[in-house]
């Protein structure tokens, strides 16, 4: 038998200087979450709690759609929401060998220097990669199984965050196509015209051909020191499993005197699982490793999504898309 859910939790949590704590979920607000992200308004992590995450994803929601902009589930949000309602909020699968498979390194070092030696920036556990698949903590993935072990042929209980079509565009290539399976990505996204970046709703915004608001995400950009630089941008390429080139010089708070050094592919890679390079130098729209930070944490300057909304960003737009940073 394999090792608890919550125990797994706890040791990845630990492995990560975190503090492992109970997770009280709300399954109404996780129904919510996951209909909207199915829908592209993407929610952040789907956990059950409310918070500044599910109210930008609904104000989006609610833009979409013609309806006042509350930025709450009011009763003509969930008239429109109705329709969904089959996405139900859980559901439970049975663990395979292949699920829990995988490249894992526990500890991951910290220092770039000890981790330019690593053969990728993997996953420390399978509980990692399994919150990561369903959109997830494994704090969440913890208190929706209480009892749940992880080993081959166990019943678990997951956010639904299962797509409705793996069909991605045929010259997308084996690994990433494995990445985007990984993460539940659904190969049915709309397509993007624009991108538009907003400073004061710390989102990510995806128009259509005729500036009609298809998509939405939450984002971190910039910092204090590091500031979202403000202006009008264009993709230049989408490169998915990136390494990342750690350069002191251009990062503020690093010391000079540090050495370059080339960080590996994966989904712990400072940059997530895929860089979409910007007309503006040393700036994109990447993943992360730490998918309960976007929104929260701030960045060097860059645009920072959670995984499984970069590599759907990444499938929605083209290299030569408008970026504009606004405040």
């Amino acid at each position: 038998m394999g090792m608890t859910v919550a125990t797994a939790q706890q040791n990845t949590s630990q492995a990560q200087g975190k503090a492992s704590q109970a997770v009280q979920i709300d399954r109404n607000i996780l129904h919510v979450q996951v209909i909207l992200d199915h829908l592209g308004f993407g929610p952040g992590v789907l956990d059950g709690r409310g918070g500044m995450s599910l109210t930008a994803a609904l104000k989006g929601f609610q833009e979409s759609r013609g309806l006042p902009i509350t930025g709450k589930p009011d009763q003509a949000t969930l008239r429109a929401l109705h329709p969904y309602r089959q996405l139900r909020p859980t559901r439970t699968l049975r663990l395979t060998e292949a699920a829990l498979r995988g490249q894992y390194i526990n500890p991951l070092p910290k220092e770039p220097e000890a981790q330019a030696k690593l053969p990728a920036m993997a996953y420390r556990a399978p509980i990692e990669k399994l919150a990561e698949m369903f959109h997830t903590t494994p704090a969440v993935l913890a208190a929706l199984n209480p009892n749940g072990r992880l080993a081959p042929g166990q019943q678990l209980v997951f956010p639904n965050a299962l797509p409705t079509s793996r069909a991605y565009p045929e010259d997308v290539k084996p690994e990433w196509r494995q990445t985007l399976s990984q993460l539940n990505v659904d190969a049915n996204q709309p397509r993007g015209e624009t991108i538009v970046v907003d400073k004061s709703d710390a989102v990510l915004r995806v128009l259509d051909a005729n500036d009609k608001l298809v998509a939405q995400f939450q984002a971190t950009m910039g910092s204090e020191r590091d500031p979202l630089p403000l202006g009008n941008w264009k993709v230049l390429s989408i490169s998915p499993l990136p390494d990342w080139r750690f350069q002191p010089k251009i990062l503020k708070g690093v010391p000079d005197t540090k050495k370059e050094q080339l960080i590996p592919p994966g989904p712990n890679n400072p940059v997530g699982v895929v860089w979409i390079d910007l007309s503006k130098e040393h700036y994109g729209i990447h993943g992360t490793a730490e998918p309960h930070q976007i929104g929260r944490a701030e960045s060097n300057g860059c645009v920072r999504l959670t995984n499984w909304d970069a590599a759907r960003v990444a499938l929605m737009v083209k290299p030569g898309a408008p970026v504009i940073f606004q405040a």
